[in-house]
């Protein structure tokens, strides 16, 4: 007997009667997400700490930033695993993050240092200049 064999049933009347999101808003539970961060917002930037262990190669990491999006790619690999897998806490593999941002940065302006595992992301905030004045052109119709 097969004890997965009606799990997608099971899963289809869960989602029908919680709604379709029902899952998502467990994925950070079940699985969570990699890198881990934490987030801390000042007035005037935003520092990320994401934890990437073991990175000899810091050409390895891609980091993205898009108005209020902050992307992280790469992989933590784990050379020593080698054998039966008794437990395993360390998160290690390929990873993709996106995290949306509280406010826009400037791409120009991004500060990123790695030590002892942790990748340190500073980011600026974009302020829109709304002092600078520019002179409208007027058509003239009458012409």
């Amino acid at each position: 007997m097969d004890p997965f064999k009606n799990m997608s049933d099971w899963k289809r009347n869960m989602d029908h009667f919680f709604g379709d999101n029902f899952w998502n808003e467990f994925e950070g539970v079940l699985k969570p997400s990699l890198p881990q961060i934490n987030l801390y917002q000042k007035e005037k930037e935003i520092v990320c700490i994401a934890s990437i262990p073991g990175v000899d190669n810091l050409k390895n990491i891609d980091v993205f930033v898009n108005h209020a999006t902050l992307e992280i790619k790469g992989s933590i690999d784990m050379k020593e695993a080698e054998g039966q897998v008794i437990r395993e806490e360390i998160l290690h593999g390929n990873f993709e993050r996106k995290i949306d941002l509280p406010y826009p940065v400037r791409r120009e302006k991004v500060e990123a240092s790695y030590q002892r595992g942790l990748l340190v992301l500073r980011l600026h905030r974009l302020f829109k200049d709304d002092n600078q004045k520019s002179r409208l052109e007027i058509v003239d119709l009458e012409d």
